[in-house]
């Protein structure tokens, strides 16, 4: 039997682009075990904190394979999940897709976990969301050091274009 654990997250960017953060908080199913963590990026985008969120709250699962419920309030997320538009985005090299590097590195762990989605609506009281949103707002404001450097490397590129 694998273990279960519920995975909620949410992204942020003050400004899009501008500073941003992520917040995680992980509950295993069964145990009186929850984790939260967050981290921020000078400068990046609210999409890429949503998936970013996904992505290390996946990367920090130490046992594989584990059940996994991933909420969160991105359709950007979700819907290329459930609607199986990343795995062809792959299939073309993720040719004219955002975030490539992001989306790479999410089918890496996805591919180690059996994971769903369920799509939360965002400031609507629900507790593990909202605190989420205020750990990635919190994050974002917090003069993050952190280096987006995928993004800023392109933005860099796109913008002197």
């Amino acid at each position: 039997m694998l273990d279960k654990i519920n995975i909620y997250t949410d992204g942020s960017s003050l400004g899009n682009p501008g500073p941003g953060g992520y917040g995680i908080i992980m509950e295993w199913v069964g145990k009186q075990y929850v984790k939260e963590f967050s981290d921020g990026f000078r400068l990046t985008t609210n999409n890429r904190m949503e998936l970013l969120a996904v992505i290390i709250a996946l990367e920090t699962l130490k046992k594989q394979p584990i059940e996994v419920m991933v909420y969160s309030d991105s359709k950007y997320v979700i819907d290329a999940v459930q609607k199986k538009w990343v795995f062809n985005w792959e299939k073309k090299a993720f040719k004219d897709k955002k975030n490539p590097d992001l989306w790479k590195r999410y089918l890496n762990i996805h591919r180690k976990h059996k994971v769903k989605f369920c799509w939360i609506k965002g400031h609507n009281d629900h507790p593990q969301n909202e605190r989420c949103d205020q750990l990635a707002v919190r994050a974002a404001k917090q003069s993050p050091v952190n280096v987006d450097s995928f993004f800023e490397t392109n933005q860099k590129e796109s913008s002197s274009s």
